[in-house]
């Protein structure tokens, strides 16, 4: 379990969040470009690493009645993915969007929930992490062998 520390660094790696210090040492961070009422990203991050994270527009993973899934347990990488997604969900995307949604656009989940869109553009596979580029194939086998190698499924 990473540290409260070691979470708030993580979530202070994103420029777009505002930290707002709350009742007894918790944190909250605001998304306040949302397009949407929702602006809280992470709500009552505890000095012990307890915490939430909004994903209510996220269906790949399991929340709460508020939309809130628990942080606890959260590897760096699933918090960064989480985060992102989260802040991309609240985001007006919609010319990313018309960008990657091209007829060749696969959705591929892995471990700790996280989603990858492989998009075929340019003459290239490419896998990205919300709107981040994470790597870049020669041919659709290459991006699928590379996919399944890390443990994601076509979704």
């Amino acid at each position: 379990m990473l540290t409260f520390e070691e979470k708030l660094a993580i979530i202070e790696s994103f420029p777009q969040l505002q930290r707002k210090n709350v009742s007894l040492g918790r944190v909250n961070f605001h998304y306040e470009e949302s397009v949407f009422d929702k602006k809280i990203v992470v709500h009552h991050l505890h000095p012990n690493g307890n915490g939430f994270v909004y994903a209510g527009r996220l269906p790949e993973y399991d929340s709460d009645n508020k939309g809130m899934v628990n942080i606890r347990d959260y590897s760096a990488d699933a918090l960064r993915s989480l985060i992102q997604s989260s802040i991309y969900s609240l985001s007006d995307h919609t010319e990313a969007d018309a960008e990657c949604s091209t007829a060749e656009g696969e959705r591929w989940i892995g471990p700790e929930k996280h989603i990858l869109l492989l998009v075929h553009e340019n003459d290239l596979w490419n896998v990205y992490t919300g709107l981040n580029l994470e790597a870049s194939f020669e041919s659709h086998e290459e991006a699928e062998q590379y996919m399944q190698e890390e443990g994601f499924t076509r979704m």
